[in-house]
């Protein structure tokens, strides 16, 4: 298992870490997105998305952080369970109802989600949407509005080439304008093989 030294984890959101340019997704779990607004007990709503990317920045800025390798994902991502200050980072985040156990995938954090789940933490305050179906809600109507149904948009600016899915915070707000280079993307996997990363939504 690689150490990495903790000056250079950074947080992109709250299920994927950059440890020294390398990008780890976070095995078994599924935080909510970035831009994503949790059900809240009683009515109303809270920044579900935002408490992740700041549980997940307090669980590992300024701690020594290591991650195994369990292979890629189609984005070019290393699957990882990683470890900060004798922490198991996906554990706690589950835990804490800060992530779904990404069932789909895994069943390693299953019972730790029901543990939230019962102690009504976090995501669990009250029933809300899955990332997963978050995801696809606002694929589907970005989809329809989008050149050729492919909603993904690869912006360029002095950050670089980065690509905003429909589920991004500033997915609305990201003009493309062809002429710079800019263009559509149908999936991820496209965006990154062209060049393009994905947003950092922490510090």
């Amino acid at each position: 298992m690689p150490t990495f030294a903790s000056a250079t984890a950074r947080v992109v959101d709250g299920d994927t870490l950059d440890l020294d340019g390398r990008i780890y997704r976070l095995h078994g779990i599924d935080a909510p997105e970035a831009g994503q607004d949790c059900d809240e007990d009683g009515g109303g709503h809270w920044a579900c998305g935002k408490a992740a990317i700041e549980r997940l920045e307090e669980l590992v800025l300024g701690n020594d952080v290591r991650c195994d390798d369990r292979g890629q994902d189609p984005y070019g991502r290393t699957i990882g369970v990683c470890v900060a200050a004798g922490v198991d980072v996906n554990a706690r985040m589950v835990r804490e109802g800060m992530a779904w156990a990404f069932r789909k995938y895994s069943e390693d954090y299953s019972s730790l989600e029901d543990e939230a789940r019962g102690e009504h933490v976090g995501v669990w305050r009250h029933e809300t949407m899955a990332p997963w179906y978050y995801r696809a809600h606002h694929w589907d109507q970005a989809a329809q509005a989008s050149p050729n149904g492919c909603p993904i948009k690869g912006n360029i600016s002095g950050n670089g080439r980065i690509y905003h899915a429909p589920w991004s915070p500033w997915y609305a707000k990201t003009k493309i304008n062809e002429k710079k280079g800019e263009r559509w993307f149908c999936d991820e996997a496209e965006a990154v093989a062209a060049g393009w990363r994905a947003p950092h939504w922490g510090r």
